[in-house]
């Protein structure tokens, strides 16, 4: 009988070993690229600007990235329309870097609107005759 068990025992211990396994394969994750490491900042040469910026940048009034990209991009033509025409428009010079097709973000696409509205709003001068009203003094 003690046989009997040893033999079912090395009979058990063989067939509990030699049975399909599942293999488990351990892959590398990639990481994840979707969020840009690049961020953009606007610089201007007027320090009223900031003030005036700070005072008028609420969340109340924002509207989508969209809407600012779409606007900017028609500015920034406009603006550096103006600025290759010699002597006429001392005040503009090419806004450098600006590639409608980069995804800047809403922060720099805002704050480059808002910069579009100082000037026609209260520096009183026309980028665009038929640009958006949003802002005012």
């Amino acid at each position: 009988m003690r046989q009997l068990f040893i033999l079912l025992g090395i009979l058990f211990f063989f067939w509990a070993c030699s049975g399909p396994k599942e293999v488990v394969k351990a892959e590398q994750k990639e990481p994840d690229l979707t969020m840009d490491s690049v961020t953009y900042a606007m610089e201007t040469f007027d320090a009223k600007f900031e003030s005036w910026y700070a005072l008028h940048k609420t969340p109340a009034t924002y509207r989508s990235q969209k809407y600012y990209e779409n606007w900017n991009k028609k500015y920034v033509k406009a603006w550096n329309s103006k600025a290759t025409q010699m002597g006429k428009n001392s005040f503009f010079e090419p806004i450098a870097g600006y590639n409608p097709k980069e995804k800047y973000g809403f922060d720099m696409n805002h704050k480059l609107f808002y910069y579009f509205q100082y000037v026609e709003n209260v520096l009183k001068i026309e980028i665009m005759p038929d640009g958006p009203k949003v802002v005012t003094n």
